[in-house]
Parts: structure tokens; sequence; C-alpha cells
């Protein structure tokens, strides 16, 4: 593991990590927009509209050698993680646009939690005994949720794995953020494409029949997927992992607060008692690895080295 640097945070990096966590917060209230479009079709543009704005992007800072020398094995990686992807956009829009936005924050949540564990699944790492905790009242959530609704949250637990396991194939790429997403959007891009024209022919599509703010709104859901992302890249290059840790609550909070606040989501008692859980769990987890990376920091700076 890297040594975790002393120096204290770069103030553009934490601004771009809190503007590319609050647009991702705010999500919500942008994606409601698209409707009479189903998800299906929204998603479609958005997949199809982001691989455009990422060409342009990708052509501007001169990076298609990147692509140029990815493998066989490199682009299969990155069908893999534009699926993944698409999967995890599917289920958001959709939950947005039937009026689900808490269970998305429930998502959002519950994704560091999911990324410990399938650390411990897939890559045989060690959790810590206050990890073990935390994981395990995130699960208790889950129960608690499920006792008091129709069944278990399952667009949050899909939107958490999605993320998580996408989180995986990402560290297997050999392709920085912006050649990354590139690659993963021109992968799943043809048949976005192919989708979004069969709305069309079949008259079941809005771009060309729902007015010009519509068809802007749907080309605008390129530039809208991106811009967080390439925010993101820029603070994770400049800002530890333990402050971004942290920043990433501003994310489902946000959600969290639109779906109760403005969409008017019922909260029974057995929902605020599954996110009391998972709350508790997340202070459990971050406190416990903000201690750590301290812990780490001091080892590295007493350390005389070789």
């Amino acid at each position: 593991m890297p040594p975790v640097s002393s120096t204290p945070p770069d103030r553009r990096g934490v601004l771009a990590a809190v503007l590319a966590y609050a647009l991702w917060g705010l999500f919500p209230a942008f994606w409601a927009l698209m409707a009479p479009a189903s998800s299906v079709e929204v998603l479609a543009h958005r997949i199809a509209w982001t691989a455009v704005l990422m060409v342009v992007v990708l052509s501007l800072v001169r990076g298609w050698g990147d692509l140029r020398r990815l493998s066989v094995r490199g682009w299969a990686l990155a069908l893999t993680a534009g699926c993944l992807i698409a999967v995890n956009w599917g289920l958001f829009v959709y939950s947005v646009l039937i009026g689900h936005v808490v269970e998305v924050a429930l998502g959002y949540f519950m994704s560091p939690l999911v990324n410990v564990l399938l650390g411990v699944v897939v890559l045989r790492e060690r959790m810590r005994a206050v990890q073990w905790v935390a994981v395990v009242l995130a699960l208790a959530a889950v129960v608690v949720i499920a006792t008091g609704s129709t069944g278990p949250p399952w667009t949050a637990l899909g939107l958490a794995l999605s993320f998580g396991v996408y989180g995986l194939v990402k560290r297997v790429i050999p392709l920085a953020a912006v050649p990354g997403l590139t690659a993963e959007s021109l992968a799943v891009g043809p048949l976005a494409v192919a989708v979004a024209i069969g709305f069309e022919l079949t008259g079941l599509g809005t771009f060309t029949t729902a007015g010009p703010l519509h068809a802007a709104l749907l080309i605008a859901g390129g530039p809208v997927t991106a811009v967080p992302l390439l925010l993101f890249a820029f603070a994770a290059r400049r800002v530890p992992l333990t402050v971004l840790g942290v920043l990433m609550y501003v994310n489902p909070v946000l959600q969290f607060l639109w779906g109760v606040l403005v969409v008017g989501e019922t909260m029974p008692l057995t929902r605020w008692l599954g996110f009391a859980l998972v709350w508790i769990a997340l202070v459990i987890f971050t406190v416990d690895l903000v201690r750590h990376s301290r812990e780490e920091q001091a080892i590295t700076v007493g350390d005389p080295g070789p």
C-alpha cells in the first residue's frame, strides 16, 4: 500500500470532489425531468450521448493512443465495466422515474460497506473486527427494511452490488479516467444507439416527438453524466482516499433529502430503523477508516526507510 501523504488535501481537489458528489446527489432532480420517456430509452440516450462527449474530450486531450494500445482482454474488461455501469445507471433512472429516490439513497449509503464485503469475497482481503460489525449492521438493516415492506430493498442492493463489482473491474483496466470512460462508453455505445433508434422507428420513442426541450434534455444526459465523473477523476489524484470516503456521503444524503422532502416518499418506522442501522454502520466504518489511515501515516512518517 502506498504511504499516506502527510500534506493537507489540495483545495482544488476537495472542491472538485464536493462538486462531483453534490451533482450526483442532485441527479434525481435532473433525471425526473425525462418523463414521458421510459427508463430504457433514457438509459440508451444517456450511454450514447456520454460516448459522443467522451470521444470529443479524448480527442481534445489527445488520448487515443491509450485506446489503440488496449489489448483484446482490455476491451473485454471495458465491455464488462460498461455493462455493469449501464445496469447501475438503468436502476437509478428507473427508480427516479417511479419516485423511489429514498431506496436509491439507501443503495449508495450501503455502497462502501458492499465494497468491503466484495474485497473479502473476491480479493480475499481481511477485514478488521470493526469492519465486520459495520457490515453485520448493514445486513441487519436490510432484514429490518424487508420485514416492514413487500420485500428486501432489491433496487438498493442492485445499485450497491453493480457499482461495487464495477469498481473491482475498473481496478484491472489499464486506463486512466478519461480513456477508461471513453472505452466503456464505446464498448456499449453501439447497442445503446441501436436501442434509441429502435424506439424512434417503432413509434415508442420521445426524442423526436416530445418537443425540442425534451430532446435537449436527453442530449444533456451525456455531459450531466460525464462532468461529475471527470471532476471525481481530478479529485482522486489530489485528495486522500480517507477524505474522499467521508465526502462521498454528500451524495446519498442529498438523494435522501430529495426523496423525503421533495418527492414526499413515505418513511414507515421499519425504514427509519433500517436507515438508522446503516447510518450507525457508516459512522463505525468511517471512524475506523480515518483511525487506521492515521496509524498508517504515523508509521510511515516514523519509518526512517532503508
